[in-house]
């Protein structure tokens, strides 16, 4: 969210007695000011949710973003701290949804490329198309696309108190309403996931997670990363390097302890 409107004198004096003295009082105000922005982000971000995502756990940690902007914003830049702050209460919003939510952004890529081929399918046939006309009009891999239908169940585990769609009487129709009775989730499956959850998030610190959720998920550049991080470029690129490398070693120690244990 860009704003053109001027800095009024009001919010100047604020930022100037916000950057001599430190006091909350300061930056409530500038908070206070700058709020829209936060709720406007929050809003972009979850229109693109499910329904159980509640916006204000999202404005929350905008408002993390927003804090973390004007502790570091230099008055001197000659940026506007609407676009300074943006990238960073848009990053905690992602952080937190990363706390929430660990399905990686390639499996959600995945599980779309699915639903849109078989919408196409179903668009051209008139039904539900099979597994084997998804995977020709895909061009995979039998392995690969195997690969692709157990990605997309990742993400499709929905609420069920989900409303599905309205009755002329008082009670809507819920997700629990119309659930098929199907196995239940494998233990030992979701044991893994949560170990993969904790690997991948363990020993970061917010300012790494930032690194992640802006290169990859925002398409940054280390140079963009760096000037909203309050970091040089070079070592943002360190940053990313290093946390790789880590998670890299903590797979390969992961790796060797389950061999370990199956020998």
């Amino acid at each position: 969210m860009r704003s053109t409107r001027k800095t009024s004198p009001e919010v100047a004096a604020t930022w100037n007695e916000y950057k001599l003295t430190g006091s909350e009082q300061s930056r409530n105000k500038l908070v206070e000011n700058y709020l829209p922005i936060v709720r406007y982000n929050a809003d972009r971000v979850r229109a693109k949710l499910p329904d159980e995502v509640d916006i204000d756990d999202l404005v929350s940690a905008g408002i993390f973003g927003l804090v973390d902007a004007i502790d570091a914003f230099d008055l001197n830049r000659g940026v506007k701290f609407e676009t300074y702050c943006a990238p960073r209460i848009r990053g905690a919003i992602l952080d937190e949804l990363r706390a929430m939510d660990w399905v990686p952004r390639l499996v959600r890529s995945r599980a779309h490329k699915l639903e849109k081929a078989t919408k196409t399918l179903e668009a051209l046939t008139g039904r539900q198309p099979t597994r084997g006309e998804i995977k020709d009009h895909l061009k995979l891999p039998h392995d690969e696309f195997e690969r692709l239908m157990r990605d997309s169940k990742a993400v499709s585990l929905v609420s069920l108190s989900r409303k599905q769609y309205e009755t002329d009487s008082n009670r809507d129709v819920r997700e629990i309403d119309i659930l098929e009775d199907r196995k239940g989730i494998d233990p030992l499956d979701e044991a893994q996931r949560r170990d993969l959850k904790e690997l991948m998030t363990k020993g970061l610190t917010r300012a790494e997670r930032l690194v992640l959720v802006l290169y990859y998920y925002e398409q940054m550049t280390m140079k963009e990363i760096g000037v909203t991080l309050d970091l040089s470029e070079s070592r943002v690129s360190q940053m990313h390097s290093a946390i790789l490398a880590r998670l890299k070693s903590q797979m390969k120690q992961r790796k060797k302890q389950r061999l370990a244990a199956s020998a």
